[in-house]
């Protein structure tokens, strides 16, 4: 079965030549020129590419908005804002990736095929963890807390696990963001410090579990017995 991208870019020529190449990779892509339309057909897909700036509603509203209904969709930026800020912004409010315009296609189909794999290799047990009062569920992306459900987005969910897979040691930032953003640049280094910060966030109602910074190398993900 096609993944399906939900696609909101109200560039008509970038929007037909991204459809058609998307398509040409095996999606199944459904594209809207808007934010309110974009908006008004979410409803369940595995993957969402959104432009920043649109009419009607912008990228940044639509993100938010799905997110308050949807916790786990991928969700990567379109965009050709440069600033930092910009793309810090979109990682707050839950976003996983973004990509810059100009793009090339091959590039494209990479990020989106990252987000969407999944794990098919996973025993039983290494998709079922227990760490103080917490359980991750890594197949379907759901973190439990003293008893409250998080649902994390794929990113969020693969940091948790990598960090689980090395509890109680240090993993270098280097380490983290080859094999989780795949490359390691300042910015992605900006983003790294977000989904920790998103992650600190769930978990800080288990006493038990801390995440520490070890300033400029790296973090430990630390249960307290």
């Amino acid at each position: 079965m096609k993944a399906t991208i939900l696609f909101a870019e109200d560039d008509h020529n970038l929007g037909y030549m991204t459809k058609e190449g998307l398509e040409d990779a095996g999606f199944a892509v459904q594209w809207y020129q808007n934010g309110e339309e974009a908006w008004r057909a979410f409803n369940g897909q595995d993957l969402c590419l959104i432009d920043i700036m649109m009419p009607r509603m912008d990228g940044f509203t639509l993100a938010q908005k799905i997110r308050e209904k949807d916790d786990a969709t991928p969700i990567l930026f379109l965009t050709a804002k440069s600033q930092e800020e910009d793309r810090l912004r979109g990682f707050e409010i839950g976003g996983d990736d973004y990509i810059s315009k100009p793009f090339s296609m091959q590039e494209l189909v990479f990020r989106l095929r990252v987000f969407l794999k999944r794990n098919p290799g996973q025993s039983e047990k290494s998709s079922n963890l227990s760490f103080g009062n917490c359980a991750f569920h890594s197949a379907n992306l759901e973190l439990n807390v003293g008893g409250h459900k998080h649902a994390l987005t794929q990113r969020e969910g693969d940091l948790l696990l990598l960090l689980l897979r090395h509890r109680d040691e240090l993993v270098k930032r280097e380490e983290i963001l080859v094999k989780i953003w795949g490359a390691n640049d300042y910015f992605m280094g900006r983003s790294l410090d977000v989904f920790i910060s998103r992650l600190r966030k769930y978990m800080k109602d288990d006493p038990s579990v801390e995440i520490k910074n070890h300033h400029g190398v790296g973090f430990v993900l630390a249960v307290r017995k």
